[in-house]
């Protein structure tokens, strides 16, 4: 399937789009062959809807923490927890998560998804640096609509899928290379010859497949010099994302583990 990798925005802007890292995988090589991007969640939307087959790692949260669902009362079947998510508003629900972050302990106040140890996520409930939280509201509506299957989420299809997106987290992948050597920032006084420096090092990294992913990418020097100028690093989080897909699409069941919380979902490769 031709793969995609998306570094994701709740509220994109020309300045801030959503990012879409287009490839294909043969064999140990993941060739990139472009990047889209998109400054509204509808002409987004509208690009995961027309674009017939693909298979996506998608830099948002898929789903929930359990314990904040059953705490807060909400549908314990992930089709009926979306459902009642996308129908609340954003101040909706910061007021409830508000509230329950409020009657636990300092140092515990958010919860967790099982993902989140492994993968070194933020919880998906955050709704401030990062807003993941949001990006789940604006995300997952957006996939559901254009038919994708969310493997560890939804029951399999009978028909071998069109559209597969799965869960991927580029600060996992960055991490394994450069330790907690930082690699972007939006705020341009932040943008330092040092994070440049790291934005070469990983893609050198990723250019010899020296990741536990086992995978080389194939760029073109254009390619190379454009990931390396954009020192926001939204392209190079694609690219990421981009990988995590490529990986999951040569392993059985996506890569994920056998027992996967069908409320909470899991970040591939984690």
């Amino acid at each position: 399937m031709p793969l995609i990798g998306v570094d994701f925005s709740s509220a994109p802007t020309k300045r801030k789009p959503v990012v879409v890292a287009q490839g294909v995988r043969s064999g140990s090589v993941v060739r990139l062959d472009g990047l889209q991007a998109f400054d509204s969640l509808a002409a987004f939307g509208d690009y995961l809807k027309h674009t017939p087959a693909w298979l996506g790692g998608f830099d948002l949260p898929f789903g929930l923490p359990r314990e904040l669902v059953e705490t807060l009362g909400w549908p314990t079947t992930w089709p009926a927890l979306m459902d009642h998510y996308a129908a609340l508003s954003r101040p909706q629900i910061r007021e409830q998560f508000v509230g329950f972050c409020a009657a636990r302990p300092v140092g515990g106040k958010f919860a967790h998804r099982v993902c989140d140890g492994p993968a070194g996520s933020s919880p998906s409930m955050k709704w401030v640096n990062p807003p993941v939280a949001w990006m789940l509201h604006a995300g997952v509506p957006l996939l559901r609509a254009a038919d994708a299957w969310m493997p560890g989420l939804m029951p399999a299809p009978t028909e071998a899928p069109q559209r597969v997106a799965l869960e991927a987290y580029p600060g996992l992948l960055a991490r394994e290379v450069l330790g907690n050597r930082s690699y972007k920032s939006d705020d341009r006084a932040k943008q330092t010859p040092e994070r440049l420096i790291a934005r070469k090092d990983l893609l050198e990294a990723l250019e010899q497949g020296r990741t536990r992913l086992g995978l080389r990418i194939r760029l073109s020097h254009a390619q190379r010099d454009d990931l390396v100028a954009d020192a926001s690093g939204d392209r190079l989080d694609a690219l990421l994302c981009l990988l995590q897909a490529a990986w999951a699409g040569g392993r059985r069941d996506w890569g994920l583990p056998a027992a996967v919380d069908p409320l909470e979902g899991w970040i591939v490769s984690a």
